[in-house]
């Protein structure tokens, strides 16, 4: 088992990740009757993109010798109606400027994100846009 999720009630759950015991809680969005105050689980979808994006590029920039400290990632998800699902997910990457990264490693960390397992796992018709900004990690 990998989680157990127990609904709390006012459209909110609790979820338990069972080998570390580690939680979160979601609520619905304030547009679908829920009150906003955690992520609610479409913003997990998404933002499970960009995590299982740089998780990734971290074990292979440590494989390489690189260091990707301090890199951001900004997940925008883009909700659809009828039905209501995802539609599309933004995923802007954002290197420090003092990312040491020849050309051959960019390309290597780019490959490397866009086949992350939740990248291979969305369905095709939810677009994702992906952006990588080398050097420009520590704007806003």
């Amino acid at each position: 088992m990998t989680a157990e999720i127990v609904y709390q009630g006012n459209l909110r759950t609790v979820a338990k990740h069972v080998q570390s015991g580690s939680t979160i809680e979601t609520d619905a969005p304030t547009d679908n009757q829920g009150k906003g105050e955690r992520f609610s689980p479409t913003d997990l979808l998404a933002t499970s993109l960009g995590a299982c994006m740089m998780t990734v590029m971290g074990i292979k920039a440590r494989d390489m010798g690189l260091n990707l400290e301090n890199t951001r990632i900004e997940v925008t998800k883009i909700m659809a109606s009828d039905p209501r699902r995802v539609s599309g997910i933004k995923v802007h990457i954002y290197f420090p400027e003092n990312t040491e990264v020849d050309e051959k490693q960019r390309t290597i960390l780019e490959r490397t994100a866009i086949t992350c397992p939740v990248q291979m796992s969305i369905h095709p018709e939810i677009g994702i846009e992906l952006e990588f900004n080398w050097g420009e990690g520590d704007s806003e």
